[in-house]
């Protein structure tokens, strides 16, 4: 191990799987602590890397943009070859990503046995399916003897990021005080939203029987629902940050907030960094994948239904037709769950 003293992470993933691969890193850090870490990524979720006490270089590349196609693809091989990594630690399952670390040379290559690259890694890990994500990317410093204690995601909001979370407080008329609740309406997949409908009752009662606002999370793409549900709220029950907010300053706000209420997305992931408790929706995917919120004190509202889970994302229909993983979960239970956490009284009436 005292030969390798340059180690590239490549993790090319959605938002989500990087905050994942966070204590990962962190266990790098641990087992290497003269080792310079470079993290290769996406620019869309490079922001979550800024100001990680663990890594040296974030190399970016742009996948679906201006690095698209393979001309950009073998300029950034050769950039890496350049950079001659010791090792190459690869938690993102697709052949692009092992490729990277195969046709860069990096002498040492540790992967899962279930990649699509798995032929070009040194070090295969056995892929453990029923395992936390968390728990599977620390598997691949398995071969170097490397554990971790602490398996918690981190997030690094700088001063500037809480500030201007707090502002959107101020300007809302929220006192941080009065810690409101998030709610994160959104998904990539259509079949893992919760009905929008039953995000707004949820919180017009936290509003009328707590007196608790809400604040709408998301990313621009979520910024119209979000604004559909915060329009069929009483006047002065929420406020919509979707599109608003960089990640950090997202993590920042979440941090600020009581709890998050959430479909299985990546901000379950960005709130369990902060440190903040999350009621989790699953609909056509179940916990067991690996994804459900990291450590204690957040709970997951789902069905026990035959036909779950359909698939590892979800999808863009259900292959029932009746979509009853979502249906059948009812505003009144999901506010229970909460209630729970927050220790309120449910009975209460506004």
């Amino acid at each position: 191990m005292s030969s390798i003293s340059k180690i590239l992470i490549i993790q090319t993933a959605f938002i989500g799987d990087l905050v994942l691969t966070t204590p990962l890193i962190r266990a790098v850090r641990k087992g290497f602590p003269l080792a310079q870490i470079s993290v290769l990524t996406i620019p869309k979720t490079a922001d979550l890397l800024r100001d990680n006490p663990h890594i040296d270089m974030v190399i970016l590349y742009d996948k679906r943009g201006k690095q698209r196609g393979i001309r950009a693809f073998l300029q950034l091989v050769r950039k890496l070859r350049r950079e001659r990594f010791d090792l190459a630690i690869v938690p993102h399952r697709s052949l692009r990503s092992a490729l990277l670390a195969g046709l860069s040379r990096i002498p040492q290559r540790v992967g899962f046995n279930t990649s699509a690259g798995v032929f070009l890694f040194t070090h295969k890990v056995f892929y453990r399916k029923n395992a936390h994500e968390i728990e599977r990317n620390l598997d691949l410093l398995r071969p170097f003897g490397i554990y971790l204690q602490d398996k918690s995601p981190e997030v690094f909001p700088s001063p500037n990021d809480r500030d201007t979370a707090a502002e959107f407080l101020r300007k809302n008329g929220i006192q941080a005080s009065h810690r409101p609740v998030a709610i994160a309406p959104g998904s990539v997949w259509p079949t893992k939203c919760w009905p929008p409908e039953r995000f707004a009752e949820v919180a017009k009662r936290l509003f009328k029987q707590f007196g608790k606002k809400v604040i709408l999370i998301g990313g621009e793409e979520d910024r119209q629902l979000c604004q559909r549900i915060a329009d069929a709220l009483p006047s002065g029950a929420g406020a919509v940050a979707a599109g608003q907010m960089s990640l950090r300053q997202s993590a920042a706000l979440l941090e600020m907030c009581a709890l998050l209420l959430s479909n299985d997305s990546a901000p379950v992931h960005l709130a369990v960094a902060m440190k903040t408790p999350v009621v989790a929706i699953f609909g056509p995917t179940v916990p067991a994948f690996g994804f459900a919120p990291w450590g204690e004190g957040h709970t997951v509202v789902q069905r026990r239904l035959q036909c779950r889970p359909c698939g590892v994302h979800g999808g863009r229909k259900c292959p029932r037709g009746h979509f009853q993983c979502m249906k059948g979960i009812s505003a009144e239970q999901v506010l229970g769950e909460i209630c729970r956490i927050l220790q309120l009284d449910q009975k209460k009436t506004g």
